[in-house]
């Protein structure tokens, strides 16, 4: 009976040092940060991996996830933690109603992501992708053009550069006459995306749709970016989207990335942009020379 007692003990022990070992390879796994397939997304999270790295956490790399497909990514447990924008969060992915208050935006999307208890956000960053109306600088100088509705109130002056659906889409022209007034522009001619700036730099038009961290308005002497002073467009701050269990077996991770977002602000991102879009730069060298730059 003795023989009997001591060998289970003996079996018992040996299955409580394994369980003990898958609990910690469980947390030693590494942490997979995705990003979207376009240049923001690659660069800010490579920031956030390198920042990750930097105290001492193990990362995994997934990039170039399509926009369409990473919320459901990271429900399945295949990317940990991504940057997102708190307007498709609310609009896109949620389908709530409008709000254009950044904290309000903010506080609604974390308590849906938490619905289910697998995703929470962090900290939103300062930096915001929203649409957005881009003017030449020497146009916006020369009519005191600042903000969208200096821009309805001169646009009998201005020559505008549109991309067709801007003025069909009720984020787009229709919408913000809704709010502004009509935009009785000079003239409107529609042109292909890649080439609206190229079109200003011309002196073919002078203003046009535009995404408010895009590398192209680093160039200041050329390119402002009006400001939408009745608040048209929702924030689309960037937010990074975390998985609950990450957090529970990292709970540093959560000081590590807002310690990030808190120098991520619009103009930041608009060069971190620049040097990939217009000066060739690889992402990956982008990141890291920004990440060491804090230090």
């Amino acid at each position: 009976m003795m023989k009997k007692r001591i060998r289970i003990s003996f079996f018992a022990a040996i299955f409580g040092l394994i369980l003990a070992g898958c609990s910690s390879a469980s947390s030693d796994e590494a942490i997979k940060i995705g990003s979207k397939d376009f240049t923001e997304s690659l660069v800010v999270s490579e920031i956030y991996a390198l920042a990750l790295e930097d105290q001492g956490l193990n990362v995994e790399r997934v990039p170039n996830i399509a926009s369409s497909v990473i919320p459901q990514s990271i429900e399945k447990g295949e990317v940990d933690l991504y940057p997102e924008y708190t307007g498709t969060s609310l609009l896109t992915i949620f389908k709530l109603p409008l709000e254009t208050d950044p904290d309000a935006v903010a506080q609604t999307i974390r308590e849906k992501y938490e619905e289910d208890g697998v995703l929470t956000t962090l900290d939103y960053a300062e930096a915001n992708d929203s649409a957005g109306i881009a003017i030449k600088t020497s146009v916006s100088e020369e009519y005191g053009i600042k903000t969208l509705s200096d821009l309805q109130e001169n646009a009998d002056q201005i020559r505008f550069a549109s991309q067709g659906e801007f003025d069909q889409r009720e984020d787009g022209l229709p919408g913000l006459e809704k709010v502004y007034g009509e935009f009785n522009f000079k003239s409107s001619t529609v042109y292909d995306n890649s080439l609206k700036y190229q079109v200003l730099k011309s002196d073919e038009a002078d203003a046009t749709p535009a995404y408010t961290t895009e590398g192209q308005l680093s160039d200041t002497e050329e390119f402002t970016i009006l400001e939408d002073d009745k608040n048209f467009w929702p924030p689309y701050n960037l937010v990074p989207v975390v998985r609950q269990d990450v957090l529970e077996n990292h709970p540093e991770v959560e000081t590590i990335i807002n310690d990030i977002n808190k120098n991520l602000d619009t103009q930041t991102v608009i060069d971190l942009n620049a040097k990939v879009d217009i000066d060739g730069e690889d992402y990956q060298k982008v990141a890291k020379d920004y990440f060491e730059s804090l230090n």
